[in-house]
């Protein structure tokens, strides 16, 4: 199978919470269970039912967990450098049709959280920038039509904030 780039912050919060899933949920869930068990009848019990719908996702969860902390290439932005967009690196986008900066930092897919500034590799305006330079401008596909971008800036820094 093929490796995910992931940064340490990205990987750890998946450590975390794997831990949590296995070391905390599962001992709630197992509780859970057992108290509606001891409601009666388990045909027509909603609690022991809940709960173990409850059992299954977490522990669906936690394969899924695991599969990606194993595919993980775990990537420090704070060790790389050059003045070419990629994967760890913290651009700065100005949209040309209406002169505003943006800043993004390119992370794995599991990390990615737009609204704190974290685009997924896998984004369309990370899959238009990744191997361009400052200065470029590329164009990327939306559903509201090509927007144009020009990349103002590219560090590579920890992002851990």
């Amino acid at each position: 199978m093929e490796k995910k780039p992931m940064t340490p912050r990205g990987a750890q919060t998946l450590k975390d919470e794997l831990k949590r899933r296995k070391e905390v949920d599962r001992y709630k869930i197992v509780k859970a269970i057992e108290e509606a068990r001891g409601h009666g009848d388990l045909s027509e019990n909603a609690d022991y039912s809940a709960a173990k719908e409850h059992q299954g996702f977490n522990e669906g969860r936690i394969k899924d967990l695991e599969s990606m902390l194993a595919l993980a290439e775990i990537i420090d932005p704070a060790t790389l450098s050059g003045n070419k967009v990629s994967f760890g690196a913290t651009v700065t986008l100005c949209d040309a049709e209406n002169d505003e900066e943006t800043i993004y930092a390119i992370v794995g897919e599991q990390e990615s959280d737009i609204k704190r500034g974290l685009l997924s590799i896998a984004a369309p305006v990370a899959r238009a920038i990744i191997g361009r330079e400052v200065g470029e401008t590329v164009t990327v596909r939306t559903p509201k039509g090509p927007r144009e971008y020009e990349i103002r800036k590219v560090v590579f820094k920890d992002i851990t904030s």
